[in-house]
């Protein structure tokens, strides 16, 4: 299903309308949607944010957008939910709702807290739509350097935010699981999948294209999710996205002791930025990782910058390969 027919199946009549308006590539090229009750209407799509008017056209002025009113919201919910937001209390309670396609609808409102652990979310007063976007092939370069002689090693992906590390990750994953003709065999790769971004699942099953050899495991924390897929699914990869917490890392300590091969993102600048965090740049200096690529935030999604080996010496930059690295 396309971005379009999917808002008209989501959104409320008002909202619809607007959809209806606007022209499908912009549409197939969006990021975000922000829905905010008495706020204007707006979308983030080709790196840039809009406002929308209520004709479906965009404005730079927010006094001239469409305010989004109450009942947009409790529309989109109910029918994201098919009418039972009980249903989804577990995804709820997280700050989501996954949608079919593998598009996630972020919720903020009142949390509702019990024995110190979010029960559920009431009172929804804003929702983030974001479209999942899969760019298949994006991985071939960065593929070059983290598979050598058949093999795939530690990888860390660098990202600032909205960078396009997920789509990246998503790609690398599909490929090692299927395999590619003459460079490498495919591979069981065990994906960590704790907010639903990488592989989309809807009713259990992935939305986007993660590989024939993938095993999900879908909305639990990370570390709790990485002992879960060594012991039940024997992965020879596992792939998850912004590590950070200090468990982690016992977790990756764990999984790296057991010779699985980590393919793992975090939120950072550079590669300086990440050696000053405590664990994480420990891990760099005993060149765990064979392979650390560092996203640039450009205007292509995933665009590479850097890439270092495991001697964080520079084998790659801006488009040029270091020889004799």
């Amino acid at each position: 299903m396309n971005i379009k027919n999917l808002l008209l199946q989501t959104f409320s009549e008002n909202l619809k309308q607007i959809i209806q308006a606007m022209e499908e590539d912009f549409l197939n090229k969006a990021e975000e949607i922000r829905i905010r009750v008495q706020k204007p209407l707006l979308i983030f799509s080709r790196q840039k944010e809009y406002f929308i008017k209520q004709d479906g056209s965009m404005t730079q002025y927010a006094e001239c957008a469409y305010i989004v009113k109450k009942e947009d919201i409790r529309c989109i919910l109910e029918k994201a939910s098919r009418y039972s937001l009980y249903a989804f209390s577990e995804e709820l309670k997280n700050g989501f709702l996954t949608i079919e396609g593998g598009h996630r609808i972020g919720v903020v409102g009142k949390a509702v807290v019990e024995n110190g652990s979010i029960k559920t979310i009431q009172n929804i007063s804003a929702l983030n739509i974001r479209i999942s976007h899969e760019i298949k092939g994006c991985s071939d370069m960065v593929l070059q350097y983290a598979v050598k002689q058949g093999s795939f090693y530690h990888t860390l992906l660098i990202s600032p935010p909205a960078c396009g590390k997920t789509t990246l990750l998503r790609d690398m994953v599909r490929q090692l699981s299927n395999g590619k003709k003459g460079l490498f065999m495919g591979q069981t790769v065990g994906v960590v999948d704790e907010r639903g971004e990488i592989a989309g699942c809807y009713k259990g099953i992935a939305q986007n294209d993660v590989g024939i050899r993938t095993d999900v495991l879908d909305c639990c924390p990370k570390a709790e999710a990485m002992l879960m897929l060594v012991r039940s699914m024997s992965p020879r990869i596992i792939a998850v996205d912004e590590i950070g917490k200090k468990e982690d890392f016992v977790a990756i300590e764990s999984i790296v002791n057991a010779g699985v091969q980590l393919l793992c993102t975090v939120h950072g600048n550079d590669l300086e930025d990440i050696k000053k965090r405590m664990i994480l740049g420990d891990m760099l200096k005993q060149g765990v990782f064979h392979t650390v690529v560092v996203l640039s935030g450009g205007k292509k999604v995933g665009e590479v910058k850097t890439i270092y080996n495991r001697k964080l010496e520079v084998v790659y930059k801006n488009n040029e390969i270091i020889p004799n690295a």
